[in-house]
Formats: C-alpha cells, sequence, structure tokens
C-alpha cells in the first residue's frame, strides 16, 4: 500500500519586503542578499497572522468536506508556537471543521517539526489505511532589526493531506537520520527572537546531510543515478546550494546537469517568501513541482530535513501519475503575486509591533488582511481567532 501526499497547500501573508532595498537601508551591497544568500524578497507577518492562522489558511486550500470527514489526525509542526500549554493544532483542527473524533497535537524540535508529523502521519494511516493526516508546518523566522539573520527571516504555512493511495508523492517506508545534542540554533523561552550561530549552523547542516545520505544510500542501495531532483530544507536557498554541490563534487556530467536543473526550480518559492522554518523543505517540493515540467510518473525526489539542534533526516518518494492536477499553481501564483511591498519604515514598525504579555486587552483590524482566517486580537489572554 502506497502512502504519502495527497494535497499539498501553501499559504504566506499579505506583505513582504524587497531584499535589495533592505540591503541599501542596512548600508549593505544588495547582493550579499540576492546571490550570497540567494533571497530577493522577504515575507513578513502582520500581527494579524500567526503559527496558527497561517497554518488554518494553508490547509483550507486544501480540504473539502470528504477530507474533513476522513481525517483523524491534525499534526502542528512549529518552533512558533503560541501558548506553552494549547496545542495549535486544535485551534487548527476547530479553524478548519475537521470532524471532532480526531487527535490534534503540536509538534516541535526546530524546522524538523513537519517532517516529524509526517513520519507519524505513516504510520497511523498503515494501521488506518481509510483515515487521513492534516501535517502542517507553519513559523514566523524572526531575528531582529540589524541583526546578521535579518534577510533569512520569512513567515508562511505549508499544508500536507497524508492518506493511502496518495495522488502527488508516494513516500518511500526507508529513511536515515541523525541527532546530535548542539548549540546552532535556539530560542530561549523568554525570547521572540531566534538565536543562532551562523557559521556553526551551516557546518552542521552540511554535516548531517553528508550522513544521512550516506547512510540512505548504504541502507537502499541507491545514487543519484535513482533521483530526478533532490529538495532541502532551506534557511536561504545558497544553503541547499551548497548541500547539493557537496554530492555533486564527483557525480556524472548528466546526473549534475538534472539535479542543478531541478534544484533552481524548486527555489522559485523560497526566494521570494524567505524561511518558513518547518515548512521551508516542502515549499522547496512544492516549488519544483509547480514550477518546473511535469516529471514523469515514478520519479523519484530525494528530500532531506533539517532542525537545529539538531535532527536531520534524509527520505524519498515517487511521483504519481497526473500529480500536476492536484497542485493549485495559479493559485498559489496570483496570492504571491497579490502581495503588498513594505517599505522599510513600515516594515521596521510592523517587526516592533507586538501583542500585549501584561493581560491587557487589544483589538486588530482583520479586514486589512485578505487572509480567510486572522487574529482579531487578545482579551482576557485568550487570542480571538476569527473566521471570515
Amino acid at each position: 500500500m502506497d502512502i504519502g501526499i495527497d494535497k499539498i497547500g501553501f499559504y504566506t501573508p499579505h506583505i513582504h519586503v524587497d531584499m535589495k532595498k533592505l540591503a541599501e537601508a542596512r548600508k549593505i551591497d544588495p547582493a550579499k542578499y540576492t546571490i550570497g544568500i540567494g533571497q530577493d524578497k522577504m515575507a513578513i507577518a502582520p500581527l494579524t497572522q500567526d503559527a496558527v492562522t497561517m497554518a488554518a489558511n494553508a490547509a483550507l486550500k486544501i480540504l473539502d468536506e470528504e477530507d474533513r470527514n476522513a481525517v483523524d489526525m491534525v499534526l502542528l509542526g512549529t518552533e512558533s508556537g503560541v501558548d506553552h500549554s494549547k496545542s495549535g493544532a486544535v485551534w487548527v483542527h476547530h479553524l478548519t471543521d475537521i470532524q471532532s473524533q480526531a487527535r490534534a497535537f503540536e509538534l516541535k524540535q526546530a524546522c524538523y517539526g513537519a517532517t516529524a508529523g509526517i513520519q507519524m502521519a505513516m504510520g497511523h494511516i498503515t494501521m488506518n489505511p481509510d483515515r487521513k493526516v492534516l501535517v502542517v508546518g507553519s513559523d514566523i523566522a524572526k531575528y531582529g532589526l540589524n541583526t546578521g539573520g535579518e534577510p533569512t527571516q520569512g513567515a508562511g504555512a505549508v499544508a500536507l493531506l497524508i492518506s493511502a493511495n496518495p495522488r502527488i508523492l508516494a513516500i518511500d517506508p526507508t529513511s536515515a537520520m541523525y541527532t546530535s545534542d548542539i548549540m546552532d540554533f535556539w530560542r530561549p523561552l523568554y525570547s521572540d527572537k531566534a538565536k543562532v550561530d551562523g557559521k556553526f549552523s551551516n557546518q552542521a547542516y552540511i554535516e548531517f546531510f553528508l550522513r544521512v545520505w550516506k547512510d540512505y544510500q548504504e541502507k537502499t542501495n541507491r545514487s543519484l543515478d535513482d533521483f530526478e531532483a533532490l529538495c532541502f530544507h532551506l534557511p536561504y536557498t545558497k544553503m541547499g546550494r551548497k548541500a547539493l554541490g557537496a554530492v555533486l563534487e564527483s557525480a556524472t556530467a548528466e546526473n549534475k546537469e538534472r539535479l542543478e536543473r531541478h534544484y533552481e526550480e524548486s527555489i522559485v518559492y523560497n526566494r521570494i517568501v524567505g524561511n518558513v522554518y518547518t515548512g521551508a523543505l516542502y515549499l522547496n517540493l512544492l516549488s519544483l513541482l509547480e514550477q518546473g515540467e511535469e516529471l514523469p510518473a515514478g520519479s523519484r525526489i530525494g528530500l532531506f530535513s533539517y532542525g537545529s539542534g539538531a535532527v536531520g533526516e534524509f527520505f524519498s518518494g515517487t511521483l504519481q501519475p497526473n500529480y500536476k492536477k492536484q497542485l493549485l499553481t495559479t493559485e498559489h501564483g496570483k496570492m504571491l503575486n497579490d502581495r503588498r511591498e513594505l517599505s522599510i519604515e513600515e516594515y521596521e514598525a510592523s517587526f516592533e509591533d507586538a501583542l500585549p504579555i501584561d493581560g491587557s486587552t487589544r483589538e486588530l483590524d482583520g479586514q486589512t488582511d485578505p487572509g480567510p482566517v486572522y487574529l482579531a486580537g487578545i482579551a482576557d489572554d485568550i487570542r480571538q481567532y476569527m473566521k471570515k
């Protein structure tokens, strides 16, 4: 029985910053952003969008009534949680009108959370082949103004419907994983901004990728010859390019040309959205599927997931016949094209704006936000989510 991705949807907020203008404002050569890290635009989350609302908005794109009745597990991978106790998945379950006889919980391991959700979903569907699982990776990457990590911020969510007999990607059962206790990136409970040792994190990312790639090859006897494309977790698009380059050093000309060509197709969305943490790998996959040529059924796609702290995993899947028919290419393109560019002054003001943390009440104007689900404010220490 094949199990994997049956549907995939993506949501990002309606405002963004141009990276060239941000570089100029920071008195930095724009090429360091557009070429050095490979980013053109950076999505900005207004106060009306958080990990819950973005997850719900992404999920609403793909769920129909049949799905709502068949889903009995909702898994939210995020490192931008809004409550230390209540799972964001419970809110997502409610906001998407999924039937009540379901499990809902949140998963956290930096950017690995959504991949952990997929692996849990695979096991659940194996035992319950007539059911479906909603997995969402939703995050706001936030480092601070005028910091080294500022150009690698972003916001968005990718929703994946996992089922038997998937119509997009059947996930192979064998994967390779590696865990090591390191401090390359973290966010203390008292801070809303992440901490990162950039150089160390880059080194760890490559090291983890090479370890799990080697382990995967030994487990499966597969090589680059067996892959149509490789997808990566992308804190910024140059990072995946470095990882890909590490395995292409001794590759044949044919493998190098094919994998590099598909890599360019896979980073179209990440370049104009920025880092979405748990959803970044799946935004990379979505870009490959929607922005690239239609690949033959049975083409194998490799996926490298990395969550700082750190956990890495390499797994793979095969594309299903007519997978393009299941995609929302036009809708996603319109959402991205309709975004409004913020001036640097507007961006900085938005960045500093925050919800109260002293128990006071604040109302937000959701009418300025085109998202179907938005945060209307906070009252009595409770977030007020609304659905248009």
